[in-house]
């Protein structure tokens, strides 16, 4: 029996996924979940930061890293330093301070180029489980499983489902566009 949920959920992880790509953006102003995509190289893995670390924004300009193993304050620096996020560490024994600049024009191009084609990554990701879903539904109906009238009643779900989650995709690449051209 074919189940529309399990798809829309799947697209609704896909809209989870590219929302928390989004935030890890620099806006111009610190924030904690810029440094979510940030993993650290350290007992032989790669970890997140805020495994081997706390995290907190003093200011608007500031994002202060305490890593919590003085031996991994180097590690944690070369990781910060290989993101894109362009971010300069001032190391105070445990403590790492992260300036937060403000964005200039060029960047803030750079940023909206990267918002778009993160946009578009994640609706490739949507049709790919449209396609998928179609998929199982022409499988169905060969295995004689469902009618033909379901698979077309079946496939318009899937395709509303697919228009929904585009928009939802444009209009974040929209806001976070304009968040980011703001100054």
């Amino acid at each position: 029996m074919f189940n529309d949920k399990t798809y829309s959920q799947k697209m609704d992880k896909t809209i989870e996924v590219f929302q928390k790509e989004l935030t890890s953006l620099r806006t111009g102003r610190a924030n904690a979940s810029m440094l979510d995509l940030v993993k650290v190289d350290v007992y032989g893995q790669a970890m997140p930061l805020n495994q081997v670390s706390s995290i907190t924004t003093p200011d608007a300009r500031t994002i202060n890293i305490q890593v919590w193993d003085l031996n991994n304050v180097p590690l944690v620096d070369t990781a910060i330093k290989k993101s894109e996020l362009g971010l300069n560490p001032q190391i105070d024994g445990q403590l790492i301070r992260l300036p937060v600049p403000d964005l200039n024009e060029e960047r803030r191009m750079e940023i909206k180029k990267l918002i778009k084609s993160m946009g578009e990554k994640c609706k490739i990701s949507i049709r790919n489980i449209r396609r998928e879903a179609n998929d199982d539904l022409k499988s169905l109906v060969k295995d004689k499983e469902i009618s033909e009238d379901d698979e077309k009643t079946n496939e318009k779900i899937i395709q509303t489902f697919t228009d929904d989650h585009i928009k939802i995709i444009d209009t974040k690449v929209e806001a976070k566009e304009k968040e980011i051209m703001t100054i």
